[in-house]
């Protein structure tokens, strides 16, 4: 099988603060630069799957500040009624632009159907 990488940019959401794509299309998996938005952890949390739409499968969580975890998983509740993605939270020292968290999602593109092990 042949590797074909495409480059997604869009308008709806911020261009990358470095040298990097907004996401990266390689055969059916689509990888998201990590979304660093600033205002507050329940705003940045709601801006930041905003940015993201429905594309958002999977997501790794990278925290400079923990005590967040809250209000972020009460937003995801909000925004993913069902289905919620899979997510890996990390606290880290410190994130560009002094975010307190940032998010970094791997999406599946395609149909998808749930499966019962």
């Amino acid at each position: 099988m042949s590797i074909l990488p495409r480059v997604i940019s869009i308008a709806k959401a911020p261009g990358a603060v470095g040298p990097y794509s907004q996401a990266l299309l390689v055969n059916s998996t689509i990888y998201i630069s990590g979304q660093l938005v600033l205002g507050g952890m329940a705003e940045e949390t709601k801006q930041a799957l905003v940015n993201m739409g429905e594309i958002l499968k999977a997501t790794t969580v990278l925290w400079a500040d923990i005590n967040g975890f809250k209000t972020v998983n009460e937003t995801h509740k909000q925004h993913f009624k069902s289905s919620f993605p899979a997510r890996a939270t990390y606290r880290v020292a410190v994130l560009p632009k002094e975010a307190v968290w940032r998010l970094k999602p791997v999406a599946v593109q395609g149909p998808l159907t749930t499966a019962s092990l």
